[in-house]
């Protein structure tokens, strides 16, 4: 039952693909928070230089606008990432049913065979 055994190899390597893409997930996300508190933190430093922290001021610093905004980006595309982490977290899940599902078929399979070599070898001998 060579088919089995890769079937069982399959299901391991989705496993192991869909935790790394968790793991790229979850790296993204950690980078785009240092991101934004680098951001935030440049913000208010150009605020306090400026003495302005109205945002709707006529004197509020472009560079802490464009900041902002980006900041902002980074907080919705990392909103973004947690529900695709959330995702791909079921689907390991789901991964991991199945590759237990496949496991456990093979050694059904290995044991099957294991008898029936067991019970011909006693019949020959």
């Amino acid at each position: 039952m060579k088919s089995r055994e890769n079937l069982v190899r399959l299901k391991q390597f989705q496993v192991n693909e869909k935790r790394r893409q968790l793991l790229q997930l979850d790296m993204m996300i950690a980078e785009f928070e240092r991101m934004a508190v680098e951001l935030e933190l440049q913000i208010t430093a150009e605020e306090k230089k400026a003495g302005i922290t109205d945002i709707n001021h006529f004197a509020y610093p472009t560079f802490a606008k464009a900041a902002r905004l980006r900041r902002d980006n980074l907080r919705n595309s990392q909103s973004d990432l947690a529900q695709q982490r959330s995702v791909a977290e079921s689907l390991i899940g789901e991964a991991e049913a199945e590759l237990s599902k496949a496991e456990m078929l093979e050694s059904r399979d290995t044991k099957i065979r294991d008898a029936e070599t067991g019970g011909r070898s006693a019949m020959i001998g």
